[in-house]
């Protein structure tokens, strides 16, 4: 059984270096960059909905850099994916992390205009690392099974595809041995 006071094992968003990426922790403020990131509509195919207005976006923001669900029960944990060389954004990773600290849902998203660059697996790379030298034991995602590109990016952190399907997603996962 979990322990929900500790849902998120105390962990808090910390600035992750990759070779070309720097992972900041989300703040409000960065929804001022990023709804631009977010603005291309094709970016929605797989993943539902649209592009947030400015307003929206930076509710949305002030709600995740919280840190937590407003339960207590997960940690929200949040970034804002940008190029080392000059600061730009190009996207975000997230993990919701529950179970004391040992189980992590990630996702990435990456706009529009910087796909196709290896950002997303870079980016996703930095993340479950950082998030296994932490403690975390298993860590799983939501793919939609036409996205080729994320499926890419999750078989990249040693998920492997479940049969288990929901909202018509199937859930990838990795679990420490």
């Amino acid at each position: 059984m979990d322990d929900d006071s500790e849902a998120g094992g105390g962990l808090s968003a910390d600035r992750i270096e990759a070779a070309r990426l720097t992972l900041t922790p989300l703040t409000v403020e960065d929804a001022d960059d990023m709804v631009d990131v977010l603005a291309g509509e094709d970016l929605y195919g797989f993943i539902g909905g649209g592009p947030p207005d400015l307003d929206g976006l930076r509710a949305r923001y002030a709600r995740l850099a919280a840190g937590r669900s407003p339960d207590g029960r997960q940690a929200w944990l949040n970034w804002i994916v940008r190029r080392r060389r000059d600061g730009r954004p190009v996207g975000t990773v997230q993990a919701t992390v529950t179970g004391a600290g040992r189980r992590a849902e990630v996702a990435w998203v990456v706009g529009t205009a910087w796909q196709g660059r290896g950002y997303a697996s870079e980016a996703a790379v930095a993340l479950a690392e950082w998030l296994r030298g932490r403690g975390v034991d298993l860590l799983q995602a939501h793919i939609h099974p036409d996205h080729q590109a994320s499926m890419k990016v999750a078989a990249g952190i040693g998920l492997r595809p479940t049969d288990q399907m929901e909202d018509g997603e199937r859930l990838w996962r990795w679990e420490r041995g």
